[in-house]
This record gives C-alpha cells, structure tokens and sequence, in this order.
C-alpha cells in the first residue's frame, strides 16, 4: 500500500533540491546563445563583404581618374585585376567590375562616352551602360561637372551566407563611386 506520507515528504524534497538548477538553467538557454553567436557571425561576414565591394569600388575609380587623358587598355585591366585582390579571402568569381566614362553636357545632360567591365578574369565592353546612352547621376554631381566627364564605377557581387543557417539565400551587393579626374578634361581607353 502507497504511503501518502512518503509521497508527500518526496514531494517536498524534489521542490527544494536546488542540484542540477544550473544545468538545466544552461540548457534552457544554450539554444539562444548559440542562435545568436551564428547570427552575429553571418551579420559580420556580409558586412566585412559590403566593405570590401564598396572598397573594389573605389579603387579602381581612383586609379582611372588619376590618369592623363589616355588610359591604356592593359592598364585597366591591371587596375581590375589589383583591385580584386581586395576581395581576398573571398571568391572573385562573382564579382563584376565596370567603370563608365560619363560626359556631362553643360545643360546637364550625361551621357556614356565609353564603359568597360570585368568578370572573371575577362575584360570587355559594357553590356549595361553603351555609348550615347543616358547614365544616372546624382544631382549634386551632375552641378559639380557640368561640361567634365565623370568617371563612375561600379561593383557587384553575390554574398553567399557561411553557413546559412539564418538566411539561405545569396544576396546581391552593389556599390558605386563617381570621380573626377585629376588633370581634368576626358579620359579616353585604348
């Protein structure tokens, strides 16, 4: 026969055992630490990545506004080619360089005067941005280079989570720069 006494005294024992509390305390909240943890490291690889495609960016920009007035083609593509260096240690492969030539009239019209872009080890005429074709600028630069041909370039690149675990999908980066030249005038390819 069940003694209810018995029961009861282990009832009030279980109640105050305090053995094994911050185990179970642990396991309760090792899921959300660690959920946090692979969230912050996903967070702070697509931000180290947008830093780096912001920095192709305006690498390569700079180098073609210091040139004076022609800019060989090998030239160019060796400004690709070092500016992607940056995006070490992650892959290249899906990263898409472009720099546009953009006249400015003096009424403000901008126009492409010549686009070249980078892919995979292979450079060729822009496909997006063909001569005589209009070209958004900003306003603020559109003011300060009317009648001066504006360099902008361009990067692209498609951020593959580490782990994926949060989010699994790729997410497309793209940033711009606009220069000036250094000397003034056009910058023209050959």
């Amino acid at each position: 026969m069940v003694d209810f006494r018995t029961i009861l005294r282990k009832i009030r024992m279980f109640a105050v055992a305090d053995r094994g509390v911050a185990a179970v305390e642990f396991a309760m909240i090792l899921p959300i630490m660690l959920a946090i943890y692979v969230g912050c490291t996903e967070a702070g690889g697509l931000l180290i990545t947008d830093r780096k495609v912001q920095s192709v960016a305006g690498a390569v920009g700079d180098l073609v506004s210091r040139t004076n007035k022609n800019l060989a083609s090998e030239d160019l593509e060796d400004y690709f080619l070092a500016s992607t260096s940056i995006m070490s240690p992650y892959t290249v492969s899906d990263l898409l360089q472009t720099v546009t030539a953009v006249k400015v009239s003096a009424s403000g019209v901008p126009t492409v005067s010549w686009s070249v872009e980078y892919a995979g080890g292979v450079m060729r005429n822009s496909t997006r941005h063909r001569p005589e074709d209009a070209f958004v600028l900003p306003q603020e630069m559109i003011d300060i280079a009317r009648g001066q041909t504006v360099i902008a370039t361009e990067a692209d690149y498609v951020y593959r989570p580490l782990l994926g675990l949060f989010f699994d999908q790729s997410i497309g980066l793209h940033r711009s720069n606009f220069f000036l030249p250094r000397f003034g005038g056009t910058i023209s390819v050959n």
